[in-house]
């Protein structure tokens, strides 16, 4: 397995083949360079200012998809908020029809089937702000329902890849799970000792505290590219019940560093990285925030969440027409209800207000949006390109 010291360079590897697989893969993986290119576009002056709210900050297609509470009710919600900052809702607008464009063009969509998904993203979003206490009866895009459908269906069984025949789960080493180093596997072993974090532990599985709790297997995790070069690891702990049984819970901890997304100035958000992403959870995404907690380990700031069976990425290999103008609609309600959740009444009310503004008809683009798409459709194919051209050399 490797060591430390050869994890950074196996995982830019990995990155920059996965990147270069295609360019909505590129636009996932590339933050950084869509902030840059947003604030050299056009039309960033035209940007509304909207209320300054708690966004995702990196609001693509793989970030949002089914996410399960306590009580096993499954909801569509954004799922990563490693970016999460308070700033203005107009960003993840932005962003999201750019991954939506994106994936468009990989179909081989025509380019009026995107102004149809921007203009029914936009409508789709206007109906959370309009109503924030009822679903969108327009949102019924399959591939959407269909993930959630899945994630309903899915059981431990489907989550975990331990070796059922063993006395305890234990996590397959491999490809994606590397061995920790023996620093590691103490201060897991002792992050997990601690009665603040077995307690919230236990209150996931809605058992008594009190409660013995242990780790009982972990691994080093080589997973996707906002991980480059930060602690992630997989944990499996054991739940002693009150007949001196135990039952099981899988466990993901992340580090958590400072955010590329463009915060609002003057906002008061918390300074430790961990806290700023759980707190930005709990008020996007419930079902996910009261999984989550924040913690510090080897002298880094991560947060810790359960893992559950009903946890699903969306991942959209090739859109139909229709399909793709009702899942931009679909999940851009779904983004809507993640910042309506945070606006009292005025506040929503303006900035629909806002957002109707610059539409000519019922279900038009927002020029600035649409501006805004097009030119980072262009500025991150030409990026994409120049990737893949480097990634050829390498090779």
């Amino acid at each position: 397995m490797p060591l430390p010291t050869e994890r950074l360079a196996i995982l830019e590897a990995k990155r920059t083949l996965k990147m270069a697989r295609s360019a909505h893969a590129y636009v996932r993986g590339n933050t950084a360079k869509f902030y840059e290119w947003l604030a050299e576009s056009p039309s960033v002056r035209r940007v509304p200012r909207g209320p300054d709210i708690w966004i995702c900050g990196d609001c693509h297609l793989g970030n949002l998809g089914p996410v399960a509470n306590g009580e096993g009710a499954v909801e569509i919600q954004i799922r990563d908020l490693d970016q999460a900052v308070i700033g203005n809702p107009a960003h993840d607008l932005i962003r999201l029809g750019l991954s939506l464009a994106t994936a468009a063009r990989g179909s081989d969509l025509p380019g009026v089937v995107t102004m149809r998904m921007m203009e029914e993203m936009v409508d789709g979003y206007a109906a959370a702000m309009r109503d924030p206490g009822s679903d969108d009866p327009g949102a019924r895009s399959e591939i959407v329902r269909s993930v959630e459908r899945e994630a309903l269906g899915r059981r431990w069984r489907h989550l975990a890849k331990e070796r059922l025949d063993a006395v305890e789960p234990r996590i397959p080493l491999g490809k994606k799970f590397w061995d920790l180093t023996p620093e590691e596997r103490e201060a897991l072993t002792t992050l997990f000792a601690d009665e603040d974090v077995a307690r919230m532990v236990l209150s996931l599985k809605g058992k008594p505290g009190g409660r013995e709790v242990r780790l009982v297997d972990a691994a080093y995790w080589m997973k996707g590219c906002s991980s480059l070069g930060l602690l992630r690891y997989a944990a499996i702990v054991g739940l002693k019940t009150g007949k001196g049984n135990w039952s099981y819970a899988l466990i993901d901890l992340k580090e958590a560093t400072t955010p590329i997304a463009p915060a609002a100035p003057g906002t008061d958000m918390p300074k430790d990285d961990a806290e700023r992403v759980v707190t930005a959870a709990k008020a996007m995404s419930p079902y996910l925030g009261a999984r989550m907690m924040p913690v510090h380990m080897l002298g880094r700031s991560l947060f810790i969440r359960e893992l559950t069976p009903h946890d699903l990425k969306l991942e959209v290999d090739q859109f139909s027409e229709g399909e793709a103008v009702k899942a931009a609609r679909h999940l851009a309600f779904v983004v809507g209800k993640a910042h309506v959740r945070q606006m009292d009444d005025r506040t929503r009310c303006d900035w629909l207000e806002t957002l109707e503004a610059d539409r000519r008809g019922a279900l038009d683009t927002p020029s600035w949006l649409w501006e805004s798409v097009v030119s980072l459709a262009g500025s991150h194919e030409a990026g994409y390109l120049d990737h893949c051209r480097r990634y050829a050399l390498a090779a």
